[in-house]
């Protein structure tokens, strides 16, 4: 019997989308044309290429964002969204055009050679938009507070003596000064200003963000996973919207793979050899996470804001976080003690705490999931 299956790969752009369609079996892929990247034209093409056949289309993950995937799924057609940095590239092909590409995805897609990526849902979409909005913000104040502090030290101006940069003493510091020059004050109060209105972009921000964490679908998770040292409301919210359900991994050491947080690894015959981290896969996980690896240099202990944090979850929920304090800790100065950079070691434990992060959300998705049954019910 004929397999009617043909594989369409899309070269998606901004202002149209290339096709390259192969037919099940071994024959050349051949490509359709370009369409505008339009609902209309993607229908007409779909009402095309359906008749009589069955259709698996693919196109890469870009800054299109997933609107074409959620209008193919909701036409019920079959489609992925590729990680382009794990398509298969041939050594030394220089050439690329959409037409390629478009063809190139087709013939692999029909092989099965496309790794797909996690296509969030749309509330999740919104939250990782606000995190990202929010790192955004931030590199802005940082590169606002560089400049400011390049243009005092261009002229020699500095701070007293015993004062550190952008503390509340430094900002007093700074509304004081006073420049001969008009020019140069209103420089001066330009770059001031700046940074006053990046301060307030940031705090608009955490509000909508602490909404989240207490009101939103995502708040259980959101709210258990602050049980963890180093993990607070900002470092919470964005593992939920960077990493979506937890429980869609099977295990943890598949959520720290993918997270870049497994050790690269050459191994032939006799030999094995391990390097540093693959870094592939979602990089705003392996930064938070890499950041908040650092507090479990300090010894052990429940008190102040992990406290705080800690009441009113459930005591199974205390007992991983405790867990993960006493290991991650060891584990730290037991890999320090062996030679190992802190860099290493810290690397080490953010890749740990993800798996303890993982058991801590699977549990109260699991939970969320049987008390929804039980009302249903």
């Amino acid at each position: 019997m004929k397999d009617n299956t043909k594989f369409v790969g899309l070269d998606v752009s901004k202002e149209t989308i290339a096709v390259g369609i192969a037919d099940a079996g071994r024959d050349a892929p051949r490509f359709l044309g370009t369409i505008a990247n339009t609902q209309e034209a993607i229908r007409k093409l779909i009402g095309q290429l359906e008749k009589g056949s069955h259709l698996e289309v693919c196109y890469e993950a870009g800054p299109t964002g997933y609107g074409l995937y959620r209008q193919l799924k909701e036409m019920g057609i079959s489609c992925i969204v590729v990680a382009p940095s794990l398509i298969p590239v041939r050594q030394g092909d220089r050439v690329k055009t959409d037409r390629r590409d478009a063809l190139r995805l087709a013939q692999l897609l029909r092989a099965g050679e496309l790794t797909p990526v996690w296509v969030p849902a749309r509330s999740d979409e919104v939250l990782r938009d606000l995190m990202r909005a929010r790192e955004d913000a931030k590199e802005d104040l940082l590169r606002a507070q560089h400049r400011l502090s390049k243009f005092l030290l261009r002229y020699d101006v500095r701070p007293p003596v015993g004062v550190k940069n952008w503390t509340k003493k430094y900002r007093d510091w700074l509304d004081k000064l006073q420049w001969d020059n008009r020019s140069q004050q209103v420089v001066f109060q330009e770059y001031l200003h700046n940074i006053a209105e990046i301060e307030g972009r940031m705090q608009r921000l955490e509000v909508a963000i602490h909404e989240e964490a207490t009101e939103s679908e995502h708040a259980p998770v959101i709210q258990a996973l602050q049980t963890l040292r180093g993990v607070k409301e900002v470092t919470a919210v964005t593992l939920v919207a960077e990493i979506g359900k937890f429980s869609r991994f099977r295990n943890p050491k598949q959520l720290m793979a993918y997270a870049g947080l497994v050790p690269k690894e050459y191994s032939s015959g006799a030999s094995r050899w391990q390097g540093g981290i693959t870094k592939t896969g979602n990089a705003h996980v392996r930064w938070i996470l890499s950041e908040s690896a650092w507090s479990y240099r300090y010894k052990p202990a429940v008190k102040g804001d992990i406290r705080r944090r800690q009441q009113g979850q459930s005591p199974h929920v205390q007992d991983i976080a405790w867990k993960a304090q006493d290991r991650l800790h060891r584990k730290y100065f037991r890999m320090v003690s062996r030679g190992k950079t802190p860099s290493v070691a810290a690397t080490a434990v953010a890749r740990e705490l993800l798996g303890f992060a993982w058991a801590i959300a699977t549990w109260i998705e699991k939970q969320q999931t049987t008390k929804r049954a039980e009302l249903s019910a």
